[in-house]
């Protein structure tokens, strides 16, 4: 699988998404991209873009999933995971009345919104694209 991953840092005026350029896995035919710094105070919303390109047709069982790691844990969660042409918002913890699906992955697009930011936002996101043949 290929990752990219968004720190989110707090700040006295709101919230830093900072982003690394994912790297490639060596036995994967997928890049993941995701934007280097993305900016949002709290309250507003912020789109965490994730795309990807593979060198195979992306195949029906294309799989998309969104971790967040809180700032300071080591624990990380899934918050949201798109299978077999579906998405699914995990229906507990802090974001899943505030998460939109934007992606399409047809269009090599994994990207999500987080609404109305919130300082328990600061932490690590991490997209994970999986195109099994």
């Amino acid at each position: 699988p290929a990752m990219g991953t968004i720190a989110m840092l707090g700040s006295p005026t709101g919230l830093t998404v900072l982003c690394p350029l994912a790297g490639l896995c060596p036995t994967s035919s997928i890049h993941v991209y995701t934007q280097r710094e993305v900016y949002g105070t709290v309250g507003s919303h912020v789109t965490l873009s994730c795309s990807f390109w593979s060198s195979e047709w992306i195949s029906e069982d294309i799989s998309i999933t969104w971790h967040f790691q809180a700032e300071g844990t080591r624990d990380s969660i899934s918050i949201f995971h798109y299978a077999k042409g579906q998405p699914y918002i995990d229906d507990v913890g802090s974001f899943k009345e505030r998460m939109e699906w934007v992606g399409n992955p047809h269009r090599k697009d994994g990207s999500i919104v987080i609404h109305n930011l919130d300082y328990t936002d600061n932490g690590t996101f991490t997209c994970d694209v999986k195109n099994p043949p």
